[in-house]
């Protein structure tokens, strides 16, 4: 009779020791997955992201007589800008390429940089004074 109850007994500790052991290994794939995740996240979308962002702005503040170069390689200055497309004379001939905004890899004009908000306001409250 006790060879029965410690053969039951082995057999639900063995089988609650398994789903232990299933837990344990689900929980740990949990956590490499979330990991894993973050990882691509800091280390891969989010520099996309911010680069991107820099892209856009330099291409929003071109202007008319900024030197670019588009993605092709083409490099001249813009002499004319619509909403979508800008107008670019390149070489010696004075040839007029007409390109979409998109395509513009690099402003080679350095413009200054609007001041920003924060000493706006300190100069403002410093004047007021």
């Amino acid at each position: 009779m006790n060879y029965l109850m410690l053969a039951a007994w082995s057999e639900a500790a063995t089988s609650s020791g398994e789903e232990a052991m299933a837990q344990a290994q689900m929980g740990s794939l949990i956590f490499s997955t979330v990991l894993l995740l973050v990882f691509f996240y800091f280390f891969m979308v989010r520099p996309q992201k911010k680069k991107e962002k820099e892209q856009k702005e330099m291409r929003d503040s071109i202007q008319i007589g900024d030197e670019v170069t588009t993605i092709g390689g083409i490099t001249g200055i813009v002499v004319r800008k619509t909403e979508d497309t800008v107008v670019i004379e390149t070489g010696g001939d004075r040839n007029k390429v007409r390109v979409k905004i998109w395509a513009v890899s690099e402003n080679a004009t350095k413009h200054d940089a609007p001041p920003e908000e924060g000493i706006k306001l300190k100069k403002k409250s410093n004047a007021d004074d």
